[in-house]
């Protein structure tokens, strides 16, 4: 189940929602003024890294993040 980021479109409010399905996209409403203008942000994620338990931003291809060069042959 996806977490999307949204911002609202009449009172600027940013908040999460979860979302069953990318249909589900069309019916969130804010949360502070129940307004349906809402706009799907895009957005990054973090993952654990291989080495050492720190987390990285997914953000670039080759940043050491998920994935990386974690020992495995």
């Amino acid at each position: 189940m996806p977490i999307y980021e949204f911002i609202c479109n009449k009172c600027q409010n940013k908040f999460e929602k979860f979302v069953l399905s990318v249909a589900g996209v069309k019916d969130v409403k804010c949360p502070a003024c129940g307004s349906e203008d809402v706009t799907k942000q895009f957005s990054t994620f973090s993952c654990m890294s291989g080495m050492g338990g720190s987390f990285s931003s997914g953000g670039s291809f080759g940043s050491g993040g998920c994935g990386g060069s974690s020992g495995f042959s």
